[in-house]
């Protein structure tokens, strides 16, 4: 399913206008938000709805790679430019001209290679790594964060004069929490994209439960979290199961006074919730690979399941290969059971 901007909130609203004046303008958009709020979609629908849709859409994630490779990630480098540099690469700018690159979590850039996109936000041009020869670029720049940037650039983290570059057109996506009566058209939305990417016949429907559940939850995961949830309910994941993680949240952030009183639980789920205080907290990072793990062991074991173990099948149901689904198969221990 292609991407599109799900809600009737007021700022959803603006945004989807937003994104219709400006997708031909060639302006620097700033796309701002918590993580999870649905900035890359965002970002994406900019591109698709401009003139440059058939031209490349490229995404650098400033957070995810260290200073000497992000540098040489988006602007390239020269043959000897340094130790293994054996011939010149393309950055992703030289790739993008014509089209559009969207700077995911730009907060996270290191201020001196900040000095080097400034340049190439004034003057459409830069150097490669190692090179003398001026590069000229036509690219659309859209730019992504969950940071405060003007309190960034208070505590000279962030350059003032890139902020207002990047910052001609600006996008605010709400959190869900704000926007809890787009809740339901967001879930429909899931059932449908993931009933469609897994080839399912039957329908699912949310029951009741669930339903309230997920209007008086806070959603601190944003869109994102809501996704991930569908998913789980989707490939089978126990209902009940995932109305105690969510009552669970809630507790732990002190959002069940009221509806939902500690009172309301099973005794055994009110001790769950009391030594999740006291048991040493894993990190985000882990927190995020257990919770991926566990969803591709549920994705890959109901494909098997659709299709009686044939391995070919599940594999093309999930579109990766036959060789990777038996990769995947051995390193999370799935095994046919009787």
């Amino acid at each position: 399913m292609e991407d599109i901007l799900i809600g009737n909130h007021p700022l959803i609203q603006k945004n989807r206008e937003l994104i219709s004046m400006v997708s031909d303008t060639a302006f620097n958009v700033l796309i701002l938000g918590e993580t999870g709020t649905g900035k890359g979609v965002v970002a994406r629908l900019l591109h698709q709805t401009s003139s440059r849709h058939n031209q490349r859409f490229i995404m650098v994630n400033c957070a995810a790679l260290p200073y000497t490779l992000l540098e040489s990630e988006l602007f390239g480098y020269e043959k000897g430019a340094f130790t293994g540099a054996s011939k010149s690469k393309l950055g992703k700018f030289e790739i993008a001209s014509d089209g559009t690159i969207l700077l995911d979590e730009i907060g996270d850039m290191p201020i001196s290679i900040q000095a080097k996109l400034l340049q190439v936000l004034q003057n459409n041009e830069f150097n490669r790594l190692g090179g003398t020869k001026d590069i000229k670029v036509n690219t659309w720049v859209i730019a992504c964060t969950n940071h405060d940037l003007e309190k960034d650039i208070k505590e000279r983290r962030f350059r003032e004069d890139l902020y207002f570059r990047l910052n001609i057109i600006k996008i605010e996506m709400p959190p869900l929490s704000k926007r809890k009566e787009d809740v339901p058209l967001l879930s429909d939305y899931f059932i449908k994209k993931y009933q469609k990417e897994m080839n399912l016949d039957k329908t699912f429907r949310l029951n009741g439960n669930l339903q309230q559940l997920f209007q008086d939850y806070h959603w601190p995961g944003n869109v994102r979290e809501l996704s991930n949830i569908m998913l789980k309910l989707m490939v089978g994941e126990d209902p009940y199961k995932i109305k105690h993680e969510l009552l669970k949240n809630m507790e732990i952030d002190a959002l069940t006074r009221g509806k939902y009183p500690s009172g309301n639980l099973k005794p055994s789920e009110q001790t769950e919730i009391k030594d999740s205080k006291t048991i040493e907290i894993k990190s985000l990072k882990e927190v995020k690979a257990d919770a991926s793990e566990h969803i591709e062991k549920r994705a890959i074991r109901h494909a098997l399941n659709l299709t009686h173990w044939n391995k070919r099948k599940a594999a093309q149901l999930l579109k990766i290969s036959y060789k990777t689904l038996f990769y995947k198969m051995d390193n999370l221990g799935i095994e046919k059971t009787r």
